[in-house]
């Protein structure tokens, strides 16, 4: 019997957007031993000749290994959400902040594959598509994107600030928890289609021979712990390419829609002031996130790039999960997406 909590969630990653935005507990300051220690490491790295996907072991952390425990820890455990600055992005080239970022990845957990292409460290950034494209995902558009989670249920998302856009672009948190909070007092109705099974394209990942859908609930529950999987709306809707069979019911798409406006609310939301540099690590299980379309900049060198990647955890550390999601999260297992052949 699937497990729906019918109760308010009281735990830390039940924030509310107003309150944490007058906090700054999330947010991690780096000091200047930190930022020592951390170049110290990328230096390492690049005397030993190192390249991405090398080791924890090739990029040596001392003591700032205790307080990254502390804020993995924090997104594991606590709120979700843990905000890094400090790292002045006039310091490092783009390829040293992908060896820095990379380096800090490993020792965080294993970062997976986020396409059919196979990359472990991806690059947000406009790539000329929309979303109108089934064959297109979020990072490579400028597009609005609504409250979402991404694709496989990988523990920890990562993105890296090495360019902000022209304007625009501005991003935002929400707590799934507290919006299953709000749905139970506001709108009690729309909580168990939630937890339903809707067909959602790959977009064009799937693995070689698979089907090119998948399954999923956008609420799940193990033991009492919460967990979202909410995606954008296009992706729901393209699966209808495959057949009629598999759209959404009214039911289903009226709870997204509500489940949109009581995230976007502003005192519900968090918005993050993300600077060049900056590093924000999200519990893709727990936290939305949503971005405002953008415009950018003409010349490639210019153009606004985040550095992403998504990132799974031992078991021991890990949320536990329905096994409505063992499926996807297999995925996690074996190293994320599959390459196609293709690719």
């Amino acid at each position: 019997m699937t497990e729906i909590i019918q109760n308010q969630i009281t735990s830390a990653d039940a924030w509310i957007g107003s309150e944490m935005q007058r906090t700054d507990d999330w947010v991690w300051n780096l000091t200047e031993e930190d930022l020592s220690e951390i170049t110290e490491a990328l230096s390492h790295t690049k005397r030993a000749g190192s390249e991405i996907p090398f080791t924890a072991d090739a990029f040596p952390l001392g003591s700032f290994r205790k307080k990254l425990d502390q804020i993995v820890d924090s997104v594991t455990h606590g709120t979700g959400v843990a905000f890094i600055r400090g790292i002045s992005r006039s310091d490092y080239s783009d390829q040293d902040c992908e060896l820095l970022y990379w380096g800090l990845g490993v020792h965080i957990g294993r970062p997976v594959s986020q396409n059919s292409r196979g990359h472990l460290l991806g690059h947000v950034t406009d790539e000329g598509k929309d979303l109108s494209d089934p064959n297109a995902r979020g990072y490579q558009t400028r597009n609005r994107l609504d409250f979402h989670c991404d694709q496989l249920p990988t523990d920890i998302i990562g993105l890296f600030c090495l360019r902000g856009a022209k304007s625009g672009g501005a991003s935002y948190l929400v707590s799934a928890p507290a919006v299953h909070n709000v749905l139970l007092e506001e709108r009690p109705d729309m909580v168990t289609p939630l937890y339903e099974m809707f067909h959602i394209d790959w977009r064009g990942d799937h693995p070689d021979g698979g089907q090119p859908w998948y399954d999923m609930p956008m609420y799940s529950a193990s033991r009492g712990k919460l967990s979202a999987r909410f995606t954008n709306r296009a992706f729901i809707e393209s699966t209808t390419r495959y057949g009629d069979h598999l759209a959404a019911t009214d039911e289903q798409w009226e709870a997204l829609d509500v489940v949109q406006e009581i995230a976007n609310r502003p005192e519900l939301r968090l918005e993050m002031d993300f600077q060049e540099g900056d590093i924000q690590l999200i519990n893709n299980l727990t936290v939305m996130h949503a971005r405002q379309s953008y415009e950018d900049y003409e010349e490639p060198e210019m153009k606004r790039h985040l550095l992403r990647m998504w990132i799974g955890l031992p078991d021991e550390k890990r949320r536990p999960l329905s096994p409505l999601l063992d499926e996807r999260y297999e995925y996690v297992r074996n190293g994320g997406i599959p390459k196609q052949a293709a690719a």
